[in-house]
């Protein structure tokens, strides 16, 4: 059973979000909170799998609570899914900085969101097409973050850097596995052996790696292949 902590400030918001995820036979919600202090709090005395994390909060926000969060020894098997109403927000990207596992629109299909807490609890990012061309549109408008990035895609295999490529592209396993005609399983070793190689934590720094090493040339590139 994946346990869910829901965390947003429109109790109507979180009330929906338990009708929907307490539908799954999968699925409990253990715990709600409308700021980040209580968010942490339920955190500790609950220990989700998987924390549902609005950004715009009064007090503690979205960013702030996810640092805290992932900071826990005792929730090193929490993960934190995003969910906003705006996907162009600057503090989106914060939030993935900070170790969140990716994000969502709120307005996104019911059984959308229920599938990607059941991605992200079980160790997969979730990062749409739209959030990798934002990362990598970024590093454009910011050259001094390109700098001093080690080339270490000498450490990878052709394949690796096919999944690399890949990620940055904004496909999820299941995508990678079709576009490679490979199992789902392989996609998956796939791209946890090129994480680790690139000693990266997220798929979001894939995609920073992937970009800043030449690998992925333009945000026009990963439009055209998302």
């Amino acid at each position: 059973m994946i346990r869910v902590l829901i965390v947003d400030d429109h109790e109507l918001m979180r009330a929906g979000l338990r009708l929907l995820l307490d539908a799954e036979a999968d699925i409990t919600v253990v715990g709600e909170a409308g700021d980040g202090d209580t968010a942490l709090a339920v955190a500790r005395a609950e220990r989700p799998d998987v924390v549902l994390m609005d950004i715009s909060m009064p007090g503690v926000d979205g960013v702030e609570a996810t640092r805290r969060i992932l900071a826990e020894e005792q929730l090193d098997g929490t993960r934190v899914l995003i969910l906003t109403s705006f996907e162009t927000d600057d503090h989106l990207f914060t939030a993935l900085r900070r170790g969140a596992s990716g994000f969502l629109a709120k307005d996104a299909d019911p059984a959308r969101i229920a599938d990607a807490v059941r991605v992200v609890a079980a160790g997969e990012a979730l990062l749409a097409p739209t959030a990798t061309r934002r990362l990598i549109e970024e590093l454009v408008g910011w050259p001094e973050r390109r700098a001093g990035v080690p080339p270490l895609l000498d450490e990878l295999t052709a394949r690796e850097r096919e999944v690399l490529a890949l990620v940055a592209y904004g496909l999820t396993n299941g995508q990678i596995a079709d576009r490679l005609v490979v199992s789902p399983a392989t996609a998956k070793t796939h791209v946890s052996r090129t994480m680790v190689k690139l000693r990266a934590h997220d798929r979001a720094q894939l995609v920073v790696i992937a970009y800043q090493s030449g690998l992925v040339a333009s945000g026009r590139a990963s439009r055209e292949a998302a």
